[in-house]
């Protein structure tokens, strides 16, 4: 049994008499240590599928397992209690609270998730997290006086401070120039190696693609190439 699969998912929006079918019936299977990256045209379907596995928005249609259990059928209090244990998000732009430090960014998450570590355990966790995405020495920096590639940095540790077993990243690399971008890409693939983690990317840059254990083509909300 695979940690997370998605299975003839269906995604149909109605504007009055209008239906538009995002998605037509997707199947894709999620392994633990690697990446799958979707890639395709605005339009594709690829950022849609990722946010219905993520449990942010429902499918109209078929199902989305994690841990063999059907997160679609699921009430909303239990998906929010799922995504904030065991998932993690990056996103194109950091969406750091402007008035917390990095380590205080950090700490704030733990507490989201329930960790339930003592404050010195959390400042530890925090510690070991930093350092491994080479921020340590910028743990009491507010956003402001970080630059881009710091800041998505400081994401990706608040996305894994809490242990998440998937890994969600919505063209985490979309804003920032070519080298931050490798830079990056380059962390998230050593964190889905190191920490074990299942990692799903939406990505629009081929140089990215480097980085992925597997490469899913998306075109009218279908997948074209496995």
């Amino acid at each position: 049994m695979s940690l997370f699969a998605i299975n003839k998912v269906k995604k149909t929006f109605s504007n009055g008499e209008l239906k538009e079918e995002i998605l037509k019936g997707v199947d894709l299977t999620l392994r633990e240590g690697e990446i799958t990256a979707l890639v395709g045209a605005s339009g594709s379907g690829k950022s849609t599928l990722l946010t219905i596995a993520a449990g942010l928005q429902s499918a109209s249609d078929g199902e989305v397992l994690f841990e063999g259990k059907n997160i679609s059928a699921m009430n909303q209090e239990k998906i929010r209690e799922i995504r904030a244990k065991e998932f993690g998000f990056i996103f194109q732009f950091a969406h750091l609270v402007p008035f917390l430090t990095v380590e205080e960014q950090l700490m704030l998450m733990l507490d989201v998730s329930e960790t339930k570590l003592k404050k010195e355990q959390q400042k530890r966790e925090v510690e070991n997290i930093l350092q491994l995405v080479g921020m340590e020495h910028r743990k009491q920096a507010y956003p402001s006086s970080l630059s881009g590639g710091e800041k998505q940095r400081v994401a990706i540790a608040r996305a894994i401070i809490h242990k998440p077993k998937v890994l969600f990243a919505d063209e985490p690399t979309a804003s920032l120039d070519s080298k931050r971008s490798k830079d990056v890409m380059a962390l998230i693939r050593d964190i889905t190696k190191n920490l074990n983690i299942t990692t799903l990317i939406v990505t629009h840059d081929e140089e990215m693609l480097s980085y992925a254990d597997h490469i899913i083509k998306m075109s009218d909300g279908v997948i074209m190439q496995d």
